[in-house]
């Protein structure tokens, strides 16, 4: 080959090289050119990430496309703002909240709510749970929620709570007895009583009753009574008494526990007794002796309405009473006086029955209309100004009735 042809054929290749230069030049040229008039084109977004924020430029056309262009899903219940519908411009700030699914337990009861609030007030508000101050909530209100945490939510109900006779309604989340005591701060000491058991369940109206039982020990000084003591006096008429000594009474101290249910009380043990002063006997002496009477004679009669003219005149308490009549063979009769004077086998015997305190036992008597008497007998009626005339028969008592009459002690 000749050295012109050899030239004619570099000259050739080295034009095809020139050209190929030049066309990737130009092909890069163009590239570069379109990528920057593409880039340019875009426009730029902040989008909030569930809190994290971003800048990005895009050409996507709405919301939705950059959304899905960020490999981001949304879903029903995710907060996107604007809407995946809203045309995108240049400086718009999108904001996207993943929603999750937070279960809740009311009373045992479970409701679940989709939400993108992480706040436990802000779920419960959007799950439409109406709480009150008494309520327990946990986690706490003001705590945030993590992935797959839940809420629990114990609702208040009342109780009635009867503290010592104290009573009072209590809102509570407590279902046993033990835990209301424990969240009341309410003690019980070792005798209190309550009227159920520590460990029972308690529901909306039940009622806590605590009886507060209190041991007190108490000591008193009392009087203590005298024994009496009656001695035999023959000397003295049958029917009167006389005192000998007088009784006093003694003292004695006396140690008592007492038992106090809410404040009263309910039961008194005596523990100890000590005599502090010893008490004097009464001494009484009783009579003994039996009056006898004897039936007066017509000629007796007769002397004694003569001298009954005589001391009539003379010294003597005087007065008026109401005068009946009776018999000792009346029914339920024994026959024998307070005094022991046998009517039945001296049925003429002038006895009286009398109110001792007007006409002491044992006085020797004048009756007007009946004579010289002994005050010998008493009788429940027989009371005041009041006498019963001892006369043989019934015809007798029938016929004297009731009259007025003075009477005159003569002893």
């Amino acid at each position: 080959m000749s050295n012109s042809t050899m030239k004619s054929l570099f000259f050739k290749s080295l034009r095809s090289k020139r050209i190929a230069v030049i066309a990737v030049s130009l092909a890069l040229f163009v590239t570069i050119i379109s990528l920057v008039l593409f880039e340019g084109t875009k426009k730029s977004i902040a989008l909030n990430v569930n809190g994290e924020e971003l800048n990005i430029k895009t050409h996507a056309h709405t919301v939705g496309d950059l959304l899905s262009d960020q490999e981001i899903e949304v879903a029903k219940h995710d907060l996107v703002i604007p809407s995946v519908n809203a045309p995108i411009e240049d400086g718009l700030s999108i904001r996207w909240e993943q929603s999750q699914q937070v279960a809740i337990n009311v009373d045992q009861e479970a409701i679940s709510v989709w939400t993108t609030d992480d706040k436990v007030e802000d779920v419960l508000v959007e799950a439409g749970i109406e709480l009150t101050e008494h309520d327990v909530v946990s986690p706490e209100l003001h705590e945030k929620l993590g992935e797959n945490d839940s809420i629990t939510v114990q609702k208040a109900f009342e109780i009635k709570l009867n503290d010592g006779g104290k009573e009072k309604r209590v809102q509570s989340t407590s279902t046993t007895v033990a835990d209301f005591l424990k969240r009341e701060n309410i003690h019980l000491n070792g005798d209190d009583r309550l009227n159920r058991k520590a460990d029972g369940y308690l529901k909306p109206g039940s009622i806590v009753e605590i009886v507060r039982v209190e041991k007190v020990t108490d000591v008193v000084e009392e009087p203590s009574n005298f024994a009496v003591e009656t001695r035999n006096d023959p000397s003295l008429l049958k029917g009167r008494e006389k005192i000998v000594q007088a009784g006093k009474k003694g003292t004695v101290s006396r140690k008592f526990e007492v038992v106090k249910e809410n404040g009263k009380e309910v039961s008194r043990k005596l523990l100890e007794e000590k005599s502090i002063k010893e008490p004097q006997k009464k001494i009484v002496s009783i009579g003994s002796k039996v009056m006898v009477a004897s039936a007066a004679t017509a000629k007796s009669k007769s002397k004694a309405g003569r001298s009954v003219s005589r001391d009539n005149s003379g010294g003597g308490k005087e007065f008026y009473v109401t005068a009946t009549a009776y018999t000792a063979e009346c029914n339920g009769c024994s026959g024998i006086t307070r005094t022991g004077i046998n009517l039945r086998a001296n049925p003429n015997l002038k006895v009286i029955a009398v109110d001792p305190s007007v006409i002491p036992l044992g006085s020797k008597v004048w009756v007007e209309g009946y004579g010289y008497a002994v005050a010998g007998d008493t009788g429940g009626a027989i009371k005041g100004k009041k006498i019963d005339l001892h006369v043989p028969t019934k015809n007798a008592a029938y016929k004297f009735g009731r009259r007025q009459v003075k009477v005159k002690i003569i002893d």
